[in-house]
């Protein structure tokens, strides 16, 4: 349930620090973990009152930890989320609820110093991830899940895994149980890499390469990207952004889930742009309003993309709930201020992607159009009820077709496309050439036919949003991020303003390498959105996630770091804009994209106990 899992433990922190920095940092609700001055081994929880800052004891029995005498916990973490869960329990001898509801969050320079660091994983996703992709003497290093004070080391020793508790003493010293004492967790893997341990049956320890991680804390990222520009010490020159993404390629998928027999059918293989660039079956989109005495006519190389589940269960520790936020100086724009409409798209489109998601997807991610899709192009945006069209490319590049021109011209006036379903009709409306992008506004309807009975068959028709992004160059990416985030941040005011509207339908040439590379940044700048500047990410298996969905999903390395830097970028302005402000909350308005900020009065201090 918590996103953050444990960075609300505060390893150096006494009660008058504490209470400083929750008054000055925190809200109402907010809290933080540290360990107990008093009694080693105890802890104890500060929660931000409305009247100062309360201090709770935490007990450590050897057995369980409780609140002397309260609820009993196997670990801090299950104690936290538990009075987190059922709001109302956690009481003062005099009744008074104490709320806990905002963690604040502790830098520790740990997580982002090395890349051997995965944070808060188990012993048991430790071993399986040593043993399905890592060989003898991969190790890694991670939060201990019972003593929150310390770490593990888990090496691969062939066919078993070994784990070492790294204990860290009250100096802030390293040690693996005696022997030498260390500063930083880094100096002791350099030592340990250099001098094998010794287990007490004998065997040795070898660290020979780290087991790299890919998940990061989103304020760490300029420190990872710092990490990942740097060529190995072997010398190979493979810097770190082809390491990861060259291993994107040795991810086992399940091949059911990679079946594309649709697209290979023989009826449907001129309607590919590239004819080894075909949709997974799982999740295919279909088209309903096909002709059922001819074949293929339900096909559109076109598949939906969906933020899965799992993904998110994973980053955030086993639930996908989202905390609320604390109070605000203004609102988020009420649905009934929109003003724009587009149906919304039909029930079928949730159960299309194998991928679990608990929302409809979000994207459509297809190929260019060719002189004999554009029917069936328009065909899936009535269908689907999608409002908005992302092109990334032009209608020629080097000299190549990349997609056929599929909305009419002003000449043209309308397009008329006559289908088994009832002629469809795209009317231009309007043209805005702005500097990295055009934005036409089309009205699409169609004249119903009796021979199609499906559900969009006898709606109304809309207006469709189509943006023409024209600073992608041909070959590699954009230099500055910045244009392609702006153009994001417009598209996301305009999904916003539509009171309901089918997945976003995202295009270049192929729909994979610039569709992809788009699709995986827009889904991380939402995820961060959500979740805050304090929400761990995973860039590499975002994408992997997505190449589950459609093959070959950002093709090349410069697509792949360019997803790194936009991130960067993005985070980068969202915190100067914090800082601005001296706050740690914050959520948007989309219709304006302004920041909206809490600012809550320091009231007076309670003394600790």
């Amino acid at each position: 349930m918590v996103i953050e899992r444990r960075r609300w433990f505060h390893h150096n922190l006494e009660g008058i620090q504490a209470e400083k920095l929750l008054l000055e940092k925190g809200v109402p609700g907010s809290f933080l973990a540290r360990p107990s001055r008093s009694n080693p081994g105890n802890f104890t929880l500060s929660v931000r009152r409305e009247d100062g800052v309360t201090h709770i004891r935490i007990q450590n029995t050897g057995d369980f930890l409780d609140l002397y005498g309260g609820e009993k916990f196997a670990t801090l973490s299950e104690l936290v989320d538990h009075y987190r869960e059922n709001q109302g329990q956690l009481k003062e001898k005099n009744g008074s609820i104490i709320e806990l509801k905002y963690p604040l969050f502790c830098q520790d320079p740990i997580a982002e110093s090395s890349r051997w660091f995965h944070g808060r994983i188990t012993g048991k996703e430790a071993q399986k991830l040593l043993l399905e992709k890592g060989k003898y003497g991969s190790f890694l290093v991670r939060e201990s899940i019972h003593k929150p004070d310390s770490y593990v080391l888990s090496v691969a020793t062939g066919e078993q895994v070994s784990h070492i508790l790294i204990h860290r003493k009250p100096d802030n010293k390293f040690d693996v149980g005696g022997g030498h004492q260390f500063s930083t967790l880094k100096e002791l893997i350099d030592f340990y890499t250099a001098t094998p341990m010794v287990e007490k049956n004998g065997g040795l320890v070898c660290l020979k390469q780290p087991f790299n991680a890919t998940r990061l804390n989103v304020s760490t990222i300029d420190k990872r990207i710092r990490q990942l520009e740097r060529e190995n010490v072997n010398g190979k020159h493979l810097a770190g952004f082809l390491e990861e993404f060259e291993e994107l390629h040795q991810d086992f998928q399940d091949p059911k889930a990679k079946s594309r027999s649709e697209g290979a059918k023989p009826y449907n293989l001129d309607k590919n742009r590239y004819k080894n660039i075909l949709p997974f079956d799982p999740t295919h989109v279909r088209l309903h309003d096909g002709d059922p005495n001819v074949p293929g006519s339900d096909y559109i190389n076109a598949n939906y993309i969906s933020w899965p589940d799992s993904l998110t269960e994973s980053l955030v520790g086993g639930s996908t709930t989202v905390d609320p936020l604390p109070p605000t100086t203004a609102s988020t724009s009420s649905r009934g201020d929109r003003k724009h409409s587009s149906p919304s798209p039909p029930s079928s489109s949730s159960s299309a992607s194998s991928i679990s998601s608990s929302s409809s997807p979000r994207y459509i991610a297809t190929q260019g159009t060719l002189p004999n899709t554009v029917v069936d192009f328009w065909r899936m945006i009535w269908q689907e009820r999608s409002a908005i069209i992302v092109m990334i490319t032009k209608e020629v590049e080097r000299g190549r077709n990349k997609c056929w021109r599929y909305w009419p011209t002003q000449a043209q006036g309308t397009l008329e496309l006559p289908s088994y379903g009832g002629t469809l009709r795209v009317r231009g409306l309007s043209e805005h050439n702005l500097e990295t992008y055009t934005l036409r506004e089309l009205h699409l309807s169609r004249d119903a036919s009796p021979a199609t009975t499906t559900p969009a068959a006898n709606k109304g028709g809309f207006v469709v949003y189509h943006y023409q992004f024209h600073a992608w160059p041909d070959h590699g990416t954009p230099s500055d991020p910045s244009c392609v985030l702006n153009f994001m941040f417009d598209i996301s005011k305009r999904q916003e303003s539509l009171v309901e509207s089918g997945p976003i339908v995202v295009h270049c040439s192929a729909g994979i390498g610039r569709t992809g590379t788009f699709i995986v940044i827009d889904m991380l700048i939402n995820y961060i959105k959500r979740y805050g500047l304090q929400c761990d990410i995973d860039i590499s298996r975002t994408v992997q996630a997505v190449r589950e969905q459609r093959s070959g999903m950002v093709q090349t390395e410069t697509q792949y770091r360019f997803i790194y830097k936009a991130v960067q970028n993005f985070v980068s302005t969202l915190s100067r804009r914090l800082q601005l402000h001296n706050v740690v909350f914050f959520r948007f308005d989309f219709r304006s994209f302004s920041l909206l900020v809490s600012t809550t009065p320091i009231s007076t201090r309670r003394q600790p106990t």
